[in-house]
């Protein structure tokens, strides 16, 4: 694991940081896997401490966020499926409202640099008010949210524990749920103690490998299985729905049809897949990056290759593939406590 450096200076200089009450706030060191690229999140704004991390575990769990009261983060990202929301082919909000695309995970934020489908923020301690303030999610306003959240009996207590100035307000509410979300780091799989030598693959986990790496790295690429990209993958587009991708986001034409390249990390457990949720099996998605990519203006030239488009496999090819796949499942993740509702 990488230690993040400036992170020692800043311990040896604050040490523990205490309140009026005398209640010690523990800095805590973001451990980084060697084979990870670098943490785009600026954690000298935001220093990681033991408090902070808890109210953001809290808050990432608590229905005052939703209009009903009863709609958390937690609600669409299920642990257990890498904080997806399993089975739902479009995210589901207050009053079982349906939105308009399938729910990301949330898994390695620390290393992103754009937030949601269309990167509709480059900045993580405002992705929570996407959400919130959504009609179909959470149907909030952030002032609303910090007033309830002022007349529960615990928050005033935990918010002084976790920040210096101790106040409930939108700032602190960001900055602890990024503390949270920083922390959920997914680097424990099959493939992970492969990296690091600990274990060897299987001979179709490693033809999968080899073959992933043929045809599939350019976009999941790093150890967090996406480039992080804004691309389009030649999905017919939805007439019911007509989602621009990127292109709402930027204004910009040459982003139409464009969405942002998803991690492969616990792919195995994140069904539906694609953007809207149209492919229910893995094998799905491989069969129709081989034979079912539509042509348009926008589609990403790695999808195009002569006259013929998409990414060409066998069917034994792709059995190879999904096994090689099926190595990025991090149970450790799955079912880190530290993660869960308490």
């Amino acid at each position: 694991m990488k230690k993040i450096s400036f992170f020692l200076v800043l311990l040896a200089v604050i040490g523990c940081q205490n309140n009026d009450d005398g209640y010690t706030n523990i800095p805590v060191e973001l451990e980084v896997p060697a084979h990870f690229p670098e943490v785009t999140y600026n954690l000298a704004h935001n220093p990681l401490t033991k408090n902070g991390i808890e109210l953001g575990r809290k808050l990432f769990y608590e229905g005052a966020v939703s209009s009903t009261g009863t709609v958390s983060r937690g609600t669409c990202h299920e642990q257990k499926y890498a904080f997806t929301h399993h089975g739902h082919t479009f995210s589901r909000g207050v009053n079982d409202l349906e939105g308009t695309r399938n729910t990301p995970p949330v898994q390695n934020m620390a290393f992103l640099e754009n937030f949601a489908w269309d990167g509709a923020t480059g900045h993580l301690d405002l992705f929570p008010v996407i959400p919130i303030t959504t009609e179909v999610e959470m149907d909030e306003t952030l002032e609303n949210v910090i007033e309830k959240l002022k007349n529960k009996p615990d928050y005033k207590a935990l918010f002084a524990a976790a920040f210096e100035d101790g106040e409930v307000n939108s700032e602190n509410f960001l900055l602890a749920f990024s503390q949270f979300m920083v922390t959920m780091i997914s680097a424990d799989a099959k493939y992970d103690k492969y990296i690091n030598n600990q274990v060897q693959l299987t001979e179709i986990e490693q033809q999968g490998l080899v073959l992933f790496e043929q045809k599939c790295a350019s976009c999941h690429a790093t150890a967090l299985f996406s480039d992080g990209s804004f691309r389009n993958n030649g999905l017919q587009p939805n007439t019911k729905l007509n989602d621009l991708g990127r292109s709402v986001v930027t204004g910009f034409t040459e982003d139409n049809y464009k969405f942002k390249v998803p991690s492969l990390r616990n792919i195995a457990v994140t069904a539906p897949y694609m953007r809207d949720g149209r492919f229910g099996t893995l094998e799905a998605v491989l069969a129709f990056y081989d034979s079912g990519v539509v042509d348009s203006q926008t589609l990403d030239p790695l999808l195009r290759s002569g006259e013929r488009l998409g990414i060409a496999t066998t069917a034994e090819e792709r059995v190879a593939i999904i096994a090689f796949l099926n190595i990025l499942t991090d149970n450790t993740f799955l079912t880190d406590e530290r993660f869960s509702e308490k």
